[in-house]
């Protein structure tokens, strides 16, 4: 291959998410060259869609909060959520190079975070957790700071916030905002924000939009090259070394060299049905994802042909979404915090804490399906008490649901629970028990089935007002049952990796020229979910560590 390169690079990077762009920074700040080939026609993958918070213990914003956090104490934490089901190696390393990478990419790019205060880890009452939690979200950014090619190629979020921008530490209180004092602060700030940005003439961005934003930014200002609409096709050996990529752009086949390396950071294969089903618990689809659509496994696939090692197949970033009629899933994360709301199987029972981390309460639906009593979908069922009160699949409280949910059926609405029993096929005799049974346990203040509110990370989204802030009996009709399917914000599963990102053979040794971060890689954090951020924190780290690697080659 040595004369037949179409291009040369230092380091190429597949996938534009914030593993790639992570990557891609590291690089031109050791004063390498790289290139990010992009699929799709538009940059930031999942990262884009987001809540582009990341989770790095004993990282200096957590520090300048007087958080206490220390390397043991993470490290307690880490051994007590991911357990030994992956090697301690990956553990030490990511609480080695987390913190030096947020403090890195803050001192020499736009890429800045800030503490969210309150927003716990997923198991705060386990050794080591933090009720206070660990998690950064990305500060606002401004979207016109990046050149109008850039911004018409970014790839952007669809959640319903009706052109505001709201932080996650905004939407906490938001989501309270017919409730208490503290809402209605928060929609003030966040009007203002809006009034302030039309003044101006600027437009903020929040979430994971901001953090690919401020990514974007900053490798324009570096030099770095990103190419749209340029799929990775193959991988290159030459005496046992990846040595470069073929991929597809402008309708032919190119060839480009890696002299440093080759690191795979295109996502995972949530987009592909086949694999999906070869290797997931079912029932499954990739209807239920909220990753972009480019994941459809190429970087595990090629890893595989390899050589690679693979692990977590089986597993995803769990995600309770809903489907809504002509609409991408939306993924319930505070909407299963409220009260005046159970989830139930089709025989009408409760089988899981509403209230817990997405993650976790994907795998008990999971766990409770069955051909009898199936999980898949469940229902979610609230009264018009509740719809009244707080945020609910982004519609603000007492907004009707979409004329069209109701019309097409997505959405059941009844007068009375045994009608809602016969829209939803469930048995009415079953579904009222399980209902009378949840609102007694409102009226004492305590789950005795599955302890919901019992968590601090339950209350995060709950309403402060009520003696339990995630229980209140569903009493007023009309009620409203709604279809929660399994959803995924991205598989777990991929090509096995060190502690410098080095993808593995099955024998433990590594393809020299080869890394992997974020999805494409088998999920540093195991099985679980430790918090906010548990899936791009890893994915900047490892992209950081790999970089390094090459550098110090």
């Amino acid at each position: 291959m040595k004369d037949s390169w179409d291009h040369t690079y230092d380091v190429v990077i597949a996938g534009s998410g914030a593993a790639g762009f992570a990557a891609a920074l590291t690089a031109r700040l050791r004063g390498l060259r790289p290139l990010i080939i992009e699929k799709t026609d538009r940059y930031g993958g999942s990262t884009a869609l987001s809540g582009g918070a990341i989770w790095v213990p004993t990282n200096f914003h957590l520090d300048d909060a007087g958080l206490g956090d220390t390397r043991e104490k993470a490290r307690a934490y880490l051994d007590a959520t991911i357990g030994d089901r992956v090697p301690d190696a990956l553990k030490d390393g990511y609480l080695t190079n987390g913190p030096k990478m947020v403090r890195e990419f803050h001192d020499r790019t736009v890429v800045r975070f800030v503490y969210t205060p309150g927003y716990s880890d997923y198991f705060p009452e386990a050794l080591g957790g933090y009720p206070q939690g660990r998690s950064v979200e990305p500060a606002v950014f401004d979207f016109t700071k990046l050149t109008a090619e850039q911004r018409a190629t970014m790839r952007r979020s669809e959640l319903p916030n009706y052109g505001l921008t709201i932080t996650s530490y905004d939407f906490r209180y938001l989501n309270m905002v017919a409730r208490t004092w503290a809402g209605r602060r928060a929609s003030v700030k966040v009007g203002l924000r809006a009034v302030k940005a039309l003044a101006t003439g600027a437009k903020p961005l929040s979430l994971g939009e901001a953090l690919i934003a401020r990514m974007r930014h900053s490798l324009h200002a570096l030099g770095g090259d990103l190419w749209l609409s340029t799929q990775l096709t193959g991988l290159i050996e030459e005496d046992r070394r990846i040595t470069g990529v073929r991929a597809l752009r402008d309708g032919r086949e190119i060839t480009i060299r890696a002299t440093g390396g080759v690191i795979l950071a295109s996502g995972g294969f949530s987009h592909n049905q086949q694999l999906r089903e070869k290797h997931l618990p079912a029932p499954t689809s990739a209807a239920w994802t909220s990753a972009s659509e480019g994941q459809t496994g190429d970087a595990l696939q090629l890893g595989i042909e390899a050589g690679a090692a693979t692990d977590l197949l089986d597993k995803v970033w769990g995600a309770p979404s809903v489907c809504p009629p002509g609409a991408p899933p939306f993924f319930l994360v505070a909407d299963r915090g409220i009260p005046g709301m159970v989830i139930v199987n089709q025989a009408g029972e409760r089988y899981a804490n509403e209230a817990a981390p997405y993650h976790q309460f994907v795998d008990a639906m999971y766990a409770a399906h069955t051909p009898e009593a199936s999980t898949v979908p469940s229902w979610l069922i609230l009264d018009a008490h509740s719809k009244s009160r707080y945020l609910f699949t982004g519609l603000f409280p007492g907004q009707p649901f979409p004329g069209k949910w109701l019309s097409e059926g997505f959405v059941k609405k009844a007068g009375s629970v045994a009608a809602l029993a016969e829209a939803t096929g469930m048995p009415a005799d079953r579904l009222a028990a399980t209902l009378d049974r949840f609102n007694g346990f409102a009226h004492t203040g305590r789950d005795e089935d599955f302890h919901r509110g019992d968590s601090v990370y339950d209350r995060y989204y709950g309403d402060p007002t009520l003696p339990n802030p995630n229980l209140a009996p569903l009493t007023k009709p009309p009620y409203y049952a709604i279809p929660v399917h399994p959803g995924d914000i991205g598989t777990k599963g991929g090509l096995v990796t060190d502690a410098d990102a080095r993808v593995l053979r099955e024998d433990g040794t590594p393809i020299d020229g080869l890394y992997a971060s974020g999805n494409a890689s088998a999920a540093p954090m195991g099985e679980t979910y430790p918090g906010p951020g548990a899936t791009i924190g890893p994915a900047m780290t490892f992209s950081w560590a790999a970089v390094n690697h090459v550098a110090a080659l």
